[in-house]
């Protein structure tokens, strides 16, 4: 039996910080935590963490690439190795997540991610398919090809259905689309997380939606309506309904730029802490230094720049997409949004593991679940990495 005894560490569990704390490993399993030093004689593995911040590897619902690679690529060689480079910044499960595209291209991601779920050196869990689009509103299309949207309907969707089987986890559709709501039953019915996304919904359709199965909203802000007038008449659009409807959860890119500093603080006081997820939605560029990029597949993306943090337009009309990486956003929601680090760290691991329906074996420091760890110094960067009690080589 392998074993593996952290000491010394500040212990970031689900309502509090440990200041000084332990956690045993057992076979890729915590087995024992709490404060002080733990056992005093035990073999195998033990190592001194220095004080550094010990929490639950991190969940990324919403990403597409990172690495100067793209899910959309093409090649079973990118998906490894977007998911080697968010594994670096303490993401241990993952759900590679595609745009709207032709069906062959769709297709082909489809084959080259069962594929890459076969590598298990330096990999973080692949947790399943995310879909972002074709079924998406043009007038929230952001960097979405317009050429690619189209409505729902159930000889398309069911081939796609078909096609995934059990891989696809989650699909984001505008749920206003005609068809958008016997999709969302159809994935209510599978399991399958639906959720709103570049929608131009008002409120009556959101109603409609969450009847039909749809309890989630994509990058909350981005690529969706928020409240307007209408002869004289105020009408709510998605925004005010993530706010307000509570069987809504919502995921927010925090990296400081989609959602400013004051937006974040804004959504941390109105929405309840259980309902947020932190994603990425990060392209190609998470990871890499300053300069171009492309955004989506290499071959036909459309390129772009990195700068400030941030994937821009050529012209620097608009951003292009997010380069975020899983820490960047615990960092950014900790001293950006004001939250405490242990409500920081659950929105980024413990909620998501929730969406999931893992949360008996992930998402956060408890007796029992999976041993995905990740060491963090006082600035909230990345230092180590464990998945099932592995320690991860970064640099491999």
């Amino acid at each position: 039996m392998k074993t593996l005894l952290l000491t010394n560490a500040r212990l970031v569990l689900e309502k509090t910080v440990v200041p000084r704390g332990y956690l045993l490993v057992r076979d890729g399993r915590i087995e024992a935590l709490g404060p002080g030093d733990g056992p005093e004689h035990t073999a195998g593995e033990r190592r001194d963490c220095e004080g550094q911040y010990l929490l639950p590897g991190l969940i990324d619902l919403h990403v597409h690439g990172g690495g100067g690679a793209d899910f959309m690529d093409g090649t079973t060689e990118a998906i490894v190795q977007a998911a080697r480079a968010h594994l670096a910044h303490g993401t241990t499960t993952l759900a590679p997540t595609t745009m709207a595209c032709p069906d062959e291209d769709l297709f082909r991601f489809m084959e080259h991610y069962r594929e890459a779920k076969r590598e298990k050196r330096c990999m973080p869990r692949l947790a399943g398919m995310h879909l972002e689009g074709p079924y998406f509103s043009p007038a929230q299309a952001g960097a979405q090809p317009a050429e690619c949207l189209r409505h729902p309907c159930p000889e398309h969707y069911g081939k796609i259905l078909d096609r995934a089987g059990d891989d696809l986890i989650r699909w984001s559709v505008a749920a206003e689309l005609p068809g958008a709501l016997e999709l969302g039953g159809e994935l209510r019915s599978r399991g399958i997380l639906a959720s709103i996304g570049h929608s131009n919904a008002q409120y009556e359709d959101v109603c409609r939606a969450v009847a039909h199965g749809y309890t989630h909203l994509t990058h909350f802000y981005s690529g969706m309506s928020g409240l307007t007038r209408q002869h004289g008449r105020r009408v709510m659009g998605l925004i005010e309904c993530g706010y307000l409807m509570d069987e809504l959860d919502i995921e927010v890119i925090a990296d400081g730029v989609h959602v400013p500093p004051e937006l974040l603080r804004l959504i941390f006081k109105l929405k309840p802490h259980g309902k947020i997820s932190l994603v990425t939605d990060s392209m190609r560029g998470a990871g890499m230094p300053d300069g171009p990029s492309v955004l989506g597949c290499r071959s036909r993306g459309v390129a772009c720049e990195i700068r400030d943090g941030v994937a821009w337009m050529p012209d620097g009309s608009g951003y292009a997409g997010s380069v975020a990486t899983a820490d960047r956003l615990v960092r950014t929601a900790v001293q950006m949004g004001g939250l405490p680090l242990q409500e920081a760290v659950a929105m980024a691991s413990l909620h998501p593991a929730r969406l999931l329906k893992r949360d008996d074996e992930l998402g956060s420091l408890a007796v029992g679940k999976r041993a995905d760890l990740v060491l963090m110094n006082d600035g909230l960067e990345t230092t180590d990495v464990y998945v099932d009690g592995n320690r991860i080589q970064l640099d491999a």
